[in-house]
Order: structure tokens, then sequence, then C-alpha cells
């Protein structure tokens, strides 16, 4: 299983907005520190913030910040929120063609793999995942 970009992502964000607790954090900051492009960041940030995840600030001195303390998001809340599915196999769709499908076992098994996958993504929370600035390669406030 892969997870997407977008919920890759995601999480990063909510990491890093974590580890700036003391002052609101910027799309473009962000896209440097992780290289990733701007425009797919404010798409990220606008999901986050329309879920209550970020609490974004306009204007020129504007930015984003978290919305929650981090030990109320959990990683699998996030993630069956930009997640567009957890289709692992054609049978897990709407659309399934699979000859075998009213038969097989391994659709089960699949389906149980999957629930502990997210079940683990429950028990955690942003939390559980903080760092400090520097693990981003920047200063510490002086």
């Amino acid at each position: 299983m892969r997870l997407t970009n977008f919920s890759d992502y995601a999480l990063r964000v909510l990491m890093y907005a974590a580890a700036q607790r003391e002052r609101l954090i910027t799309i473009e900051e962000t896209a440097q520190i992780y290289d990733i492009s701007r425009n797919h960041l404010m798409k990220v940030v606008n999901v986050l913030t329309r879920a209550g995840y970020l609490k974004a600030v306009r204007g020129r001195t504007g930015g984003f910040t978290l919305a929650r303390r981090p030990d109320r998001i959990r990683i699998g809340a996030v993630l069956r929120l930009t997640e567009p599915d957890f289709a692992l196999v054609e049978c897990f769709s709407a659309n399934n063609h699979c000859l075998i499908a009213p038969t097989c076992r391994l659709r089960g098994v699949l389906r149980e793999a999957l629930a502990a996958f997210v079940a683990v993504l429950d028990r955690h929370t942003l939390g559980d995942l903080l760092l400090h600035p520097e693990n981003f390669g920047l200063q510490p406030a002086a």
C-alpha cells in the first residue's frame, strides 16, 4: 500500500506547524523546507484548514498554525480525510470486474490487514510525532 503525495504532504505540513507552535508559518516557507510545489501545498493547507486542523490568517503578515492541540489530531483521521480511498485491490472498488471476487478469500484477509493498519494510525496523534525546529534545519529562536 502506498499513500498519496497529498496525504504525505498533509502530514508533513501538520508536523511542521506543530514544531512552530509559537508563530504563523507560510506556504512559501513550508514549500521551501520540504522542496514541494507551492501550488500543491496551497491545496493541502486549504483542505486541512476547512477540516479544522489548521487555522489560517489572511493578509500580508498572515500564514497558518495548528487549530487544535497536536494530541487532538489523530493520524488515522487525517488520512481518512486526505486519501481518496483505501481500495488496495480491484475487488475493494465499486468498479470491480474480477472474475473470482464472489469466492475469493484474499479479499477478507486484505480487509483485515487494512483494518489493522487504520487501527494503528488511529491510536497515534500528531503529538506522538512532534519534532523541534532544528529537525527541519532551522535555527532555534533566540
